[in-house]
């Protein structure tokens, strides 16, 4: 978060819950429907691979997780949950 932002670490039910909120200019409507998408960047030819919000849905959803996000002008939050097995065998 390079200017300014938020996370926030809680628990509900038996998930962790991880957010993160930026103070940045937001996700423009027209892209935001694509930013899971493999290889999507915004970034310039050769700046950016458009993998890493694609790597971390797919990592997430492996372990029955997930990831969203709400887009405002002047902020964005990323929302991660993460099932906790509190029943792990030692």
């Amino acid at each position: 978060m390079e200017n300014k932002g938020t996370l926030q670490i809680s628990m509900q039910n038996d998930d962790a819950i991880i957010s993160m909120t930026d103070s940045g200019c937001g996700i423009p409507d027209d892209i935001q429907p694509k930013i899971f998408e493999s290889f999507f960047t915004t970034k310039p030819a050769g700046e950016g691979s458009g993998l890493g919000l694609d790597i971390v849905k797919n990592i997430l959803e492996k372990h029955d997780g997930k990831i969203e996000f709400q887009s405002l002008p002047g902020k964005t939050r990323f929302t991660v949950s993460i099932p906790i097995n509190s029943n792990e065998e030692a």
